[in-house]
């Protein structure tokens, strides 16, 4: 099991910045594609980006194209989510996880991010 912990979530306002991290400590995550979802409330969990293990591929939910972006640094373990343009819409529990070879196989415990209007 890869034990994930997210980071960088809290309030701001609509228009504004949030830098999301996740790291996975004692563990190594280069070898899996990174992912990053959500989950407003009393809405089903949705996807919001996607890397390769190399960092080389990227994929985006239409809803935060252009104004989210997806890293990772290998050096350090780590995955990230730049959030531009932050809208009241975007409020949600964020959760990263690692992929299987199928499926989304580990996931952490999630990171707050509220946008007020």
């Amino acid at each position: 099991q890869v034990q994930l912990v997210e980071s960088g979530g809290g309030l701001v306002q609509a228009g504004g910045s949030l830098r999301l991290s996740c790291a996975a400590p004692g563990r190594t995550l280069s070898t899996y594609a990174m992912g990053w979802f959500r989950q407003a409330p009393g809405k089903a969990r949705e996807f919001v980006a996607t890397i390769n293990w190399i960092g080389g591929q990227t994929y985006y939910a239409d809803y935060v194209k252009g104004r989210f972006n997806i890293s990772r640094d290998n050096a350090k373990n780590t995955l990230y989510l730049q959030m531009n343009t932050l809208k009241p819409e975007d409020t949600a529990v964020y959760y990263c996880a690692a992929k299987g070879v199928i499926t989304w196989e580990h996931w952490g415990q999630g990171t707050q991010v509220t946008v007020s209007s």
